[in-house]
C-alpha cells in the first residue's frame, strides 16, 4: 500500500496528540481527549494493518475501521468547535485532514469491494 498515506495517518495521529496536549484540564475536556487520542491514532494504527492484511476481506475490514475511526474524530472536532472548548479555526485544519483521509480511505475500500454504493442497494 501507499507510504505516504501511512505517513499521512501518522501525521495525523500526532497532530492529534498535539490538540489532545492543548485541550483543557477540564472533566469535558479529558473526555474528549481521551475519545479523539484513541480515535486519531487509531486511523493510523488500522492503515498500517490494513496494509498488512492477509487477504482481501481483511484488508477491506481494516479500512472500515479506519473510516469509523476518521470519522469518529471528526465527530469529536466538531464537538470541541461546537463547544467552544477551543477556538474553531484552531481546529479546522485538523477536521478538514480528517475529512480528506475519511473520503480516501472509503473510496479505497469501495474500489478494493469491487462495487458501488448503487449496487449495494437492493430493492
Amino acid at each position: 500500500m501507499s507510504t505516504e498515506l501511512k505517513n499521512r495517518t501518522k501525521l495525523f495521529a500526532l497532530r492529534v496528540l498535539k490538540l489532545v496536549e492543548a485541550l483543557p484540564n477540564t472533566k469535558s475536556g479529558k473526555i474528549i481527549a481521551n475519545q479523539i487520542g484513541r480515535a486519531g491514532t487509531s486511523v493510523g494504527a488500522n492503515y498500517r494493518a490494513a496494509c498488512r492484511g492477509r487477504s482481501k476481506a481483511e484488508f477491506i475490514a481494516k479500512l472500515g475501521i479506519v473510516e469509523e475511526e476518521a470519522d469518529e474524530c471528526i465527530y469529536w472536532l466538531e464537538l470541541i468547535g461546537d463547544g467552544k472548548i477551543l477556538p474553531v479555526g484552531s481546529i479546522a485544519p485538523l477536521k478538514s485532514e480528517a475529512e480528506e483521509i475519511l473520503a480516501i480511505m472509503s473510496a479505497s475500500r469501495i474500489t478494493a469491494s469491487g462495487y458501488s454504493r448503487k449496487t449495494t442497494v437492493r430493492e
